[in-house]
């Protein structure tokens, strides 16, 4: 039986994450993670590459640049719950996701390929997680001279998508 992921207490991630921690209902972030593939892959089938290129102003990024951040930033955030979880204490570096958009080549591929990318990320992350036993989950590390529990991190995967998807939807007019 997988392994429930129950919500992180405050001690467990900086107050940063904490706004995205708190987007996601309910008390495990298994199932969140695995209703969010269905819901964020129903948002973005309907939007057509003009739409999918497009930026809501100058500057920010376009639908597909979201979409590969919020796969990019899943992958970074799963190896460092991986990382904490097998115990391996050496401390990790950040990273930039503005520079993961900026060179990730997102805009020359198509949004349905993005998509795919991001439907076997997450489905890799799932794996992870509903893997890990208890003890695992509670484990902590240090990634960017900030501690953090392994099951922070994966609350931390869920919510960030939903600031993602909630930003899709009211600034790119997606629905």
């Amino acid at each position: 039986m997988p392994t429930t992921i129950a919500r992180p207490a405050a001690d467990e991630h900086v107050a940063y994450y904490g706004k995205y921690i708190a987007l996601v209902l309910g008390e495990d972030a298994v199932d969140a993670l695995i209703a969010q593939i269905d819901a964020t892959s129903a948002l973005l089938g309907r939007v057509d590459e003009g739409r999918a290129a497009q930026r809501y102003a100058p500057g920010k990024w376009s639908v597909k640049q979201v979409v590969g951040h919020v796969a990019d930033s899943e992958r970074v955030f799963a190896y460092r719950a991986l990382r904490f979880a097998r115990a391996d204490s050496t401390p990790l570096p950040g990273f930039e996701g503005d520079d993961y958009a900026e060179h990730g080549g997102f805009d020359a591929r198509s949004l349905a390929d993005i998509l795919l990318e991001f439907r076997a990320v997450r489905a890799a992350s799932i794996a992870l997680f509903a893997s890990l036993p208890p003890e695992m989950a509670l484990r902590r590390g240090t990634a960017n001279d900030c501690v953090m529990s392994v099951r922070a991190l994966a609350w931390t995967i869920a919510g960030h998508e939903l600031h993602h998807r909630a930003l899709l939807v009211e600034r790119y007019c997606l629905e």
